[in-house]
């Protein structure tokens, strides 16, 4: 048999007509299909049905669709967080040595803060050989800019993307700068991204959504934020500073 292949495909953030043609076509070639699961406590699969798994099952059925578990939200036991890493990539080296392709379906992009690159790292080492491949995918940020008329750059604007994951310290600094800022993943600390952006005179124009293309879609201006604890999965964008001029920035 030849090398076994690990396809990262990014199925986008969660209206499933936002997976590529190419995205669609890879999850239907390939002999299995790995979602990630979240955790539960005791670390088994908790049975919730994750946003990359809902979207693939509009496109594969549901006996190719392998659920693999991985401690997608576990920050502060660092030993259980490698115990469970290992676990999935075992799982999914397993998977490798008994089919010749394995896709893996990831929100968003698997080159944008995905869990693929990690489980890339660990299967380059359990199952040497593995061609790795990624088909990219539309990002929350390019689905949140559409949804709300927000423009992510003009001319020769840059565009800083930050994580709120290790605090809102980061983000800060970033609406210091110029260009568009947006974060990802602030949930959590939406009282200290709100904070952030008043500092720094950028709350007017800002634009936060989550549950993006679902039912459950919630599109906000940040002048709205009020420290409720929005959905981990929260975007924002703060676009740039511009004065106004049709194609000032040009």
């Amino acid at each position: 048999m030849g090398n076994s292949r690990l396809i990262g495909v990014g199925v986008g953030p969660g209206d499933p007509e936002l997976v590529t043609v190419k995205g669609v076509n890879c999850l239907r070639a390939a002999d299995v299909v790995v979602v990630p699961v979240m955790a539960a406590p005791d670390g088994t699969d908790g049975g919730e049905r994750g946003r990359a798994e809902a979207t693939v099952l509009h496109y594969v059925p549901e006996d190719k669709v392998v659920r693999v578990v991985f401690a997608l939200n576990e920050r502060s036991d660092r030993e259980r967080r490698e115990a469970a890493w290992d676990a999935a990539g075992e799982r999914v080296a397993g998977l490798l040595r008994a089919h010749g392709t394995v896709a893996f379906a990831t929100i968003g992009d698997p080159n944008v803060y995905s869990t693929f690159t990690y489980l890339a790292q660990t299967i380059e080492d359990l199952v040497p050989g593995t061609v790795v491949e990624t088909v990219p995918g539309i990002t929350a940020m390019q689905d949140l800019a559409a949804r709300s008329g927000a423009v992510l750059t003009e001319g020769t604007e840059p565009l800083t993307l930050v994580p709120v994951t290790a605090g809102a310290g980061a983000l800060k600094d970033a609406l210091n700068g110029p260009g568009t800022v947006v974060a990802y993943k602030f949930g959590r600390l939406a009282q200290e991204v709100a904070a952030a952006l008043r500092e720094t005179g950028r709350l007017d124009d800002a634009v936060w959504g989550s549950a993006l293309g679902l039912p459950e879609e919630s599109i906000r201006p940040a002048g709205e934020l009020d420290g409720t604890t929005l959905p981990y999965l929260s975007t924002l964008i703060a676009p740039a500073r511009r004065d106004g001029g049709r194609g000032g920035k040009l």
